[in-house]
C-alpha cells in the first residue's frame, strides 16, 4: 500500500519468519546497500522446500518508493526444523561465510548475501541471498556427470574461489582455524572406531585388499596429516563440492557459474574439492576422460588469479593424495545414517580411483 503522511504501512504474512518479513527485508537491503529510499511492501512465497539441514524460501518482492535495482526476489535459508539443534554448526558455518569470507571472493563466484544471523542463544540463523533461479541451473539431474564444458566452467568457478583465499594471512587468525595434531589423531581415533564397525557390518563384501589398505591408512595417518600441517598452499576448501552445489547459467545468460551451499567450509587443501567431485562422484569411464583437462584448467585458473610458488606437479601430487583421503567419506557417511545408495556407490567409486592414480604410494 502507498505511504500516507510520511508512513510506510508494510503489508506482511504472519505464516512467514521474522527474516521474511517487510520491515526487516526493507532494513536488511538499505544496510547492504541494495535499497535507496525505497521500502518492501508486500512478499509473497513463490516456493518452498527442504534440503537435510535447511529450509528454503524463495521471495517475492514489491516495494513502494524508489527501488530501481532493488531484488525484485530472494532466497531466505533458515534451518530444518526436525535438524535445527542437532545441526547447528551447520547453519553457524555457512553464515559465517557468507558474512565474513564472501565480501572477499571476487565478484560472481558465490550468491551475494544480502543479510544474515546466527544466534548462539536460540541456535536459530537465516540467509537472504540473491535469487538465481531465472538466470542459473543445477548442471545435471543427480547423479548424472556433467558435460565436459559444465565440468569446465564448474572447476574454473572452484579455482577463482581457491585462488582467492591461497595461503592468505587471515587464515586460522581471524578466518577459520587449523586443526591442531591433537586434534587430527583425535578425528583419526574416532574414524578408526566407525570403520571397525564398518568393516564388521560388510563382511566379505569388504575385500581384504581394502581391508589392508584401510589399516595402513589409519597406521600412516600422522604422516599423511604433514601435508595439512605444513601451513602452506593451502586455501579455504568448500568441503561438498559436488557438481549439484553449482549453478551454471541457462542458455543465453552472459554469466558465470555460481557456488552454493558453504556448511561444510574449512581451511584445506584445496584438491580435497576436486577429489571429491571426481573421484568419489564420477565412475572411472567418465573420471578418466575428464580428470586430465579439468586439473590442468584448475591449475591454469589458480596462476591467471595470482597463485604463485606451486608447480603443476605438486598439484598432481596434491590431487592423489586428497583421493587417497577420500576412502574416508564413505565410512564418515555410513556412521551419520547416509543411505547406502549414497556411500556404497561412493566406496565404489573411489576405490578405483585409488587403484588407477596408484594412491597406494603414499601409504
Amino acid at each position: 500500500m502507498a505511504p500516507h503522511r510520511g508512513v510506510v504501512v508494510f503489508m506482511t504474512n504472519p505464516q512467514l519468519p521474522a527474516a521474511a518479513e517487510a520491515g526487516h527485508l526493507t532494513a536488511a537491503l538499505r544496510k547492504a546497500g541494495a535499497l535507496d529510499r525505497g521500502a518492501v511492501r508486500e512478499v509473497k512465497v513463490l516456493h518452498q522446500r527442504d534440503t537435510i539441514v535447511s529450509h528454503i524460501i524463495r521471495l517475492r518482492l514489491r516495494y513502494v518508493g524508489e527501488s530501481d535495482g532493488a531484488p525484485q526476489s530472494l532466497i531466505l535459508k533458515t534451518p530444518h526444523a526436525n535438524f535445527a539443534k542437532t545441526l547447528a554448526n551447520a547453519g553457524r558455518q555457512e553464515v559465517a561465510f557468507y558474512t565474513q569470507l564472501a565480501p572477499k571472493i571476487p565478484a560472481q563466484v558465490v550468491p551475494r548475501c544480502f543479510d544474515g544471523t546466527f544466534d548462539e542463544e536460540s541456535l536459530a540463523w537465516h540467509l537472504l541471498l540473491e535469487d538465481l533461479t531465472d538466470s542459473h541451473v543445477i548442471a545435471t539431474q543427480w547423479p548424472l556427470p556433467p558435460s565436459r564444458g559444465q565440468a569446465m566452467a564448474i572447476v574454473t568457478a572452484l579455482g577463482r574461489m581457491h585462488a582467492a583465499w591461497w595461503d592468505h594471512a587471515s587464515l586460522g587468525e581471524t578466518v577459520g582455524s587449523w586443526m591442531s595434531t591433537d586434534d587430527s589423531t583425535k578425528l583419526v581415533e574416532t574414524f578408526a572406531g566407525h570403520y571397525d564397525r564398518f568393516a564388521d557390518l560388510l563382511g566379505d563384501r569388504l575385500s581384504e585388499e581394502r581391508r589392508i589398505i584401510y589399516r595402513r591408512f589409519i597406521e600412516q595417518s600422522g604422516r599423511l596429516f604433514e601435508r595439512y600441517h605444513s601451513r602452506r598452499n593451502v586455501s579455504i576448501a568448500h568441503g561438498d563440492a559436488h557438481i549439484w552445489n553449482f549453478l551454471l547459467p541457462r542458455a543465453g545468460v552472459a554469466d558465470v557459474v555460481r557456488i552454493f551451499d558453504f556448511d561444510q567450509w574449512r581451511i584445506n587443501v584445496p584438491t580435497g574439492d576436486l577429489a571429491y567431485m571426481m573421484a568419489t562422484q564420477w565412475y572411472p569411464e567418465r573420471r578418466q576422460a575428464l580428470e586430465r583437462p579439468l586439473l590442468n584448467r584448475y591449475y591454469e585458473t589458480l596462476i591467471a588469479h595470482g597463485v604463485t610458488g606451486y608447480t603443476r606437479g605438486a598439484l598432481d601430487q596434491d590431487y592423489r593424495r586428497s583421493v587417497l583421503w577420500h576412502i574416508t567419506k564413505p565410512v564418515w557417511q555410513w556412521s551419520i545414517n547416509i543411505p547406502p545408495v549414497i556411500w556404497w556407490n561412493n566406496l565404489e567409486r573411489v576405490f578405483s580411483a585409488v587403484d588407477d592414480l596408484g594412491c597406494e604410494e603414499f601409504l
